[in-house]
């Protein structure tokens, strides 16, 4: 069962020239609004005046929380930014060294489940109208390439330390989790924040909520470059990482604020120096 699952897990690299000349027009469509908060009404003799209360104590719990989702967003907007122009020069080494490292292009992309903007479970006439739940929003994620070119055609492999496929440069890259910078470019176009649960395979993503309890509760929010799990525990390896790292995840949802996400953002720095949990 782990092996079955361990194979399944590889992110078989599939080479992408990402559209990085195309005007950003699509900033900002993560201002989301969240699921309101559940209010308990008051026992009151007046149910007229309970009901009142309890709907203007949702309302202002739900613009609450808009709130803060969007100051959360404009943050990560800002640091995204500014990041992309402050690596440019890393960026353009990474792309010198990547090309010259072995044949292929520089980038490559993936399928990833990103955010599921329903607020509730599907309805019958929801479920008629969608051939597959796909869980959330499908979208491309970008990564500095890492592997050789023809890395999928021994299919989907758990990368191990020594894996033959990983080049000179990529095994560099990943040990300190640099060929996650293009990812930068996906915060601006609005599938990720830099803070939130790492997003998963399509095909990974159906098994893993079937095995780990509240797995696809991750999707309330943007997926991440970082996250709380990612600072507190290493790569995958099992479907128990993944359990642990569920728990992180929604501790994280939870406590979600622009001070929270200012934390995380500070304490990735030395997990990318201390290269933890990187193969």
């Amino acid at each position: 069962m782990r092996q079955e699952w361990a194979a399944k897990t590889l992110h078989t690299e599939v080479a992408y020239v990402p559209p990085f000349a195309r005007v950003l027009d699509d900033t900002l469509p993560g201002l989301f609004r969240s699921n309101p908060e559940t209010v308990v009404p008051n026992r009151t003799a007046n149910p007229s005046l309970a009901r009142s209360r309890s709907s203007s104590r949702a309302a202002a719990a739900s613009a609450g929380r808009t709130g803060s989702d969007r100051a959360v967003r404009v943050l990560n907007v800002i640091v995204a930014g500014v990041g992309l122009v402050l690596t440019a020069p890393l960026f353009l080494l990474v792309a010198v060294l990547v090309k010259r490292s072995s044949a292929g292009p520089v980038f490559y992309t993936q399928p990833r489940v990103g955010l599921d903007r329903r607020t509730g479970p599907a309805t019958p006439e929801q479920l008629s109208r969608r051939r597959f739940d796909a869980g959330g929003r499908i979208f491309k994620i970008y990564k500095f390439r890492t592997m050789t070119a023809d890395s999928d055609r021994a299919g989907q492999v758990w990368a191990s330390e020594q894996d033959p496929r990983i080049t000179r440069v990529g095994r560099i890259l990943r040990k300190y989790r640099l060929d996650e910078l293009p990812q930068l470019w996906n915060v601006l176009r609005g599938d990720m924040n830099i803070v939130g649960p790492r997003p998963e395979q399509p095909e990974i993503f159906q098994e893993l909520r079937r095995e780990v309890m509240r797995y696809a509760h991750r999707q309330r929010v943007l997926p991440g470059i970082t996250g709380w799990a990612q600072v507190n525990h290493s790569y995958d390896q099992s479907v128990d990482d993944v359990r642990t790292k569920v728990r992180y995840d929604l501790e994280y949802i939870d406590r979600r604020s622009v001070v929270e996400d200012v934390k995380i953002m500070a304490r990735t720095l030395p997990v990318m120096i201390g290269r933890k949990g990187a193969i």
